[in-house]
């Protein structure tokens, strides 16, 4: 018998795989467990198998629920995709916007751009993923996410929101207490205040490879995995922080923090970016709008630069 809703039932089945309940994927589409039930019920009766088999504890997939969930994952997402390229030429700056990026990013600079969007566009619904981890806009169905640093290869579409770079700061208080280095190799002698698990948006190793040690042994006293907390730790005077400009660019230029360049800041003779990354060729309206209101946030040039100064 042939399902008339078939696309729509596989994309409710997609949703129950994908949160692992019933409940799950009723949350997700707004729907009480039972309504989802009933589709799920009328799928497998218009394909004549069993998709799921159902105890109270958990759901798993029968062998022929694996294969179609595998054969229709793709299938919805260029479904979903194409909806999105289409509607993107409608101009109407509606519905959900999914974004992910770096929490202090996000919370500064984001957060800004997308209320001025709302305010202008009340049909806008914003899902805001502030997170340290490289979120994949084609898997988690992102209409983008922002990152930071240099680029790898890769087929997603980019527009270059900025520059970065990176900056030695103290307060004047640790700098008083414990002296100003005038060169990279003094650094072994400082506190110094690290990125938690990895320092590949900062690296701590480009600066002293300037002094032309391969391996300098320094005592990081503070290591933590967000950006505002290591400005915290450098405005408490905890040691030496190296940080981007747009997180401490207006510290320096209220005179909280001190920045020490040293060496003639040679980690900053290419400067990497900020870039905004998408999958789609043809960007929503919301995402146009969005962006430009990021970029008018973010002035030109940046405002963190112009403070830094």
């Amino acid at each position: 018998m042939k399902d008339p809703r078939f696309a729509e039932h596989l994309a409710v089945f997609a949703d129950v795989v994908r949160h692992g309940s019933f409940s799950g994927a009723a949350r997700r589409r707004g729907q009480t467990p039972s309504a989802i039930v009933r589709q799920i019920d009328a799928l497998e009766y218009s394909l004549g198998v069993p998709l799921l088999v159902r105890s109270t504890r958990a759901l798993t997939m029968t062998d022929a629920g694996q294969r179609l969930f595998e054969r229709a994952q793709p299938l919805l997402d260029q479904l979903a995709d194409t909806h999105a390229e289409v509607a993107a030429f409608d101009g109407a700056v509606t519905g959900t916007l999914r974004l992910a990026c770096f929490p202090t990013f996000g919370k500064r600079y984001v957060i800004p751009a997308v209320e001025r969007v709302m305010v202008e566009h009340p049909g806008l619904n914003v899902e805001l993923d502030l997170t340290e981890r490289l979120a994949d806009p084609v898997l988690e169905r992102l209409d983008a996410v922002i990152r930071i640093g240099r680029l790898a290869d890769s087929t997603l579409i980019a527009s270059k929101l900025a520059d970065q770079r990176r900056l030695l700061v103290a307060s004047p208080d640790y700098l008083a207490r414990a002296g100003r280095p005038s060169s990279t190799v003094e650094l072994r002698d400082h506190r110094l205040i690290d990125k938690l698990h990895g320092a590949d948006l900062l690296g701590w190793k480009d600066v002293h490879a300037t002094d032309g040690s391969p391996h300098v042994v320094s005592r990081m006293v503070f290591r933590c995995d967000d950006f505002e907390a290591m400005r915290l730790a450098a405005m408490a005077g905890m040691g030496i922080a190296f940080l981007p400009d747009w997180v401490v660019g207006p510290d320096v230029f209220s005179g909280c923090l001190e920045r020490l360049k040293l060496g003639g800041e040679r980690w900053n003779a290419e400067p990497s970016g900020i870039w905004m990354l998408r999958a789609l060729a043809q960007p929503s309206a919301r995402l146009r709008v969005v962006s430009e209101a990021l970029r008018d946030v973010i002035g030109t040039p940046p405002l963190w630069t112009a403070a830094a100064l």
